[in-house]
């Protein structure tokens, strides 16, 4: 069968079937990668990002608080150091990566507020919107016909959703019959985005203060023993952690001294005998118009002064020892704190001696408040507080590496050029003293006595200039949470339209705008309310 398509018919080439994307150019890159940075989603993301890039903070020693704890490092681990060094991870804080998540989260949370607040206002602001014109496709529907007025009816269902925080609107009107039709549109739960709105406020409001305290504030630690003072200057720190930002002369002149510490400890629970059951640290503070005040400072319950908070962290034993030449003068002596190992107290300190003996002396002892002999033979303390205190120590002569230019801790003792002379090896045994004992030291270098036994207490001095700021806008992340969660945002409607015969027709509906699972329940309490106030049989 021949075609009866013209000879000269030319078929059309066949449609392209890809999609051509449109060409977005540099400003729409722009403005894409700018809304997907300040959406909601993003900053979550940022957010929990964050917390995870505070990590290495917490597990391996910062520059800022703990240099000696990085040089130690770079001693232990010197292959992995360097690299680490390179990814910042002794500076975590300050690093560009933990930095650029910080800034990129602060621009996130506030490109995202300001256009969504900007809406939120002109909603606040914007007339509840018209009712449908069929409300039985909504949730909630139910209708009735009844003998009162329209209007009337309108007008009690307005100031009844009124008295429930609806923002409500009249909207009259005529049917196709030209019949009249009155309705009121209400809605609720503005104060959800408002919640939402408050949440994420709240949280540049952390950042900002954390940043503010992070930058102006400081943090210091500071052994004392009974019977010594601190001040609050520099130089009396033992360890401190200053702000970026921060300046010596914000240190606000003040002296603490510790009078007493006590600790009372559980005598009747067997099963718990020797835990603490209290600490108080016993102190005078003097301001420098000479004012003292007594004070007891306790676990959780710190001193507050000069605008500091002054933490009790830990505490120990200072034994009190006195080392003399072979004429009987004194070389040294000093309580020395010794820091806990165990629960019973079995504390572990050093002792240097670098002048006035004929070789400079290092000792690493141990204290026993309660000494007690292991089945292993092992000493060891039996109880925490001082019933039968002794101390023991192994003693070194040669280099104790002071001179090095290297920092050393008092806590340490560095056994590399030392030769053990009693204990640790050696031929003489560990030397062992009671409170008011005095033995020879090895090759004639001396005597050395144990004076007696205090206890220290060690503290934690806090300033941030951020805290009210970072609590008051913790309550607010807490509170715009929780509105934001459990107030349901929905709209409601009721109609009333009259009949040919005169009745009324009045119709109720609602609207979720989100997870309402109430909203039938609401609509159909509103419903029988109205019909109770106009005086109808609400049926059970």
């Amino acid at each position: 069968m021949s075609s009866s398509r013209p000879s000269d018919h030319f078929d059309s080439p066949e449609p392209d079937k890809s999609v051509t994307q449109p060409a977005l150019g540099v400003v729409g890159y722009l403005r894409f990668f700018w809304r997907q940075l300040t959406s909601m989603r993003t900053a979550l993301f940022l957010l929990l990002l964050l917390a995870f890039a505070a990590i290495p903070g917490s597990l391996v020693a910062q520059r800022s608080s703990d240099p000696n704890g990085v040089i130690q490092y770079r001693v232990d681990h010197p292959d992995l150091y360097p690299i680490l060094d390179k990814l910042q991870v002794f500076d975590t804080y300050t690093s560009v990566w933990f930095s650029s998540i910080y800034l990129l989260l602060f621009v996130s949370l506030i490109g995202c507020i300001i256009p969504r607040s900007i809406h939120h206002f002109k909603a606040l602001r914007a007339r509840p919107p018209k009712t449908p014109a069929r409300l039985t496709r909504l949730a909630g529907y139910t209708s009735q016909t009844v003998e009162t007025d329209a209007a009337g009816a309108i007008d009690l269902a307005k100031s009844q959703l009124k008295r429930l925080g609806y923002r409500t609107e009249l909207y009259p009107s005529k049917t196709r019959a030209g019949l009249a039709s009155f309705s009121v549109s209400a809605e609720r739960g503005y104060l959800r985005e408002t919640g939402n709105l408050v949440f994420h406020t709240a949280l540049v409001g952390i950042l900002v203060s954390v940043a503010i305290g992070g930058s102006y504030g400081y943090s210091g630690q500071r052994v004392v023993v009974e019977g010594q003072k601190f001040v609050n200057v520099l130089g009396d720190y033992d360890s401190f952690n200053p702000g970026r930002f921060f300046e010596s002369d914000v240190l606000a002149p003040y002296r603490i001294s510790l009078d007493e510490f006590s600790a009372t400890y559980e005598l009747e629970n067997t099963a718990a005998i020797g835990q603490a059951t209290d600490y108080s640290a016993y102190v005078t503070t003097t301001t420098p118009d000479g004012d003292e005040s007594q004070a007891n400072i306790k676990v959780n319950e710190p001193l507050d002064i000069g605008g500091t908070q002054v933490f009790l962290l830990g505490n120990g034993y200072a034994p009190t020892i006195v080392v003399r030449d072979p004429e009987g003068n004194v070389v040294w002596t000093d309580s020395t704190p010794f820091l806990p190992q165990d629960t019973n107290l079995t504390s572990l300190g050093t002792i240097k001696i670098p002048d006035g003996l004929a070789e400079q002396v290092g000792m690493i002892g141990f204290f026993y408040p309660t000494q007690a002999e292991l089945p292993s033979g092992a000493l060891a303390s039996g109880y925490p507080d001082l019933l039968n205190p002794v101390l023991s120590l192994r003693v070194y002569t040669g280099d104790l590496g002071l001179d090095a230019g290297v920092p050393r801790s008092v806590y340490e003792l560095d056994l590399d050029d030392l030769t053990p002379i009693a204990g640790g090896g050696a031929d003489v045994d560990a030397l062992q003293l009671g409170v008011g004992d005095t033995v020879d030291l090895p090759n004639g270098l001396g005597t050395i006595e144990l004076t007696d036994v205090k206890r220290f207490a060690s503290f934690d001095i806090h300033n941030d200039p951020s805290q009210f700021w970072v609590l008051l806008f913790a309550i607010l992340v807490l509170a715009g949470l929780f509105t934001g969660l459990f107030i349901p945002r929905r709209r409601v409607w009721v109609k009333a339209t009259e009949t040919a015969d005169g009745a009324v027709t009045l119709e109720y509906a609602g609207l979720a705008r989100g997870e309402d699972p109430r909203l039938e329940e609401a609509v159909a309490g509103i419903a029988a309310a109205h019909s109770k106030q106009l005086g109808l049989k609400v049926e059970p």
